[in-house]
């Protein structure tokens, strides 16, 4: 059974940090890409980072230079690290693969930024 949790959100204030993490569960890690989605109150579910299998990594524009995706494949885990958070980066982060014809989420986290 595949299982991915998601944890380390919060309440922070502008310009703070937060690292997310997600731990995987029922799947060989190491041979799928890994995403993380989020979604604003009102807003459609976006995809925010992903990491390939080989550590290749790729951005939203409204987050390039500021959050950073990395996945350590020995204890199953991808990290989101998010620097210089904005109200507007607000939401409930997804931990999401897609792995052998299944589409697979985790349950989210929520990030509140705000003074």
């Amino acid at each position: 059974q595949v299982q991915l949790v998601e944890s380390g959100g919060g309440l922070v204030q502008p310009g703070g940090s937060l690292r997310l993490s997600c731990a995987a569960s029922g799947i060989i890690f190491s041979i799928t890409h890994m995403h993380w989605y989020r979604q604003a109150p009102g807003k459609q579910r976006e995809l925010v980072a992903t990491i390939t299998t080989r550590g290749l990594t790729n951005y939203a524009d409204s987050v390039k230079g500021r959050f950073t995706i990395s996945r350590d494949n020995a204890k199953n885990m991808v990290y989101l690290q998010m620097n210089g958070l904005k109200p507007e980066d607000t939401a409930v982060y997804y931990c999401n693969t897609k792995y052998i014809g299944g589409d697979y989420w985790g349950q989210g986290t929520q990030v509140t930024v705000s003074s």
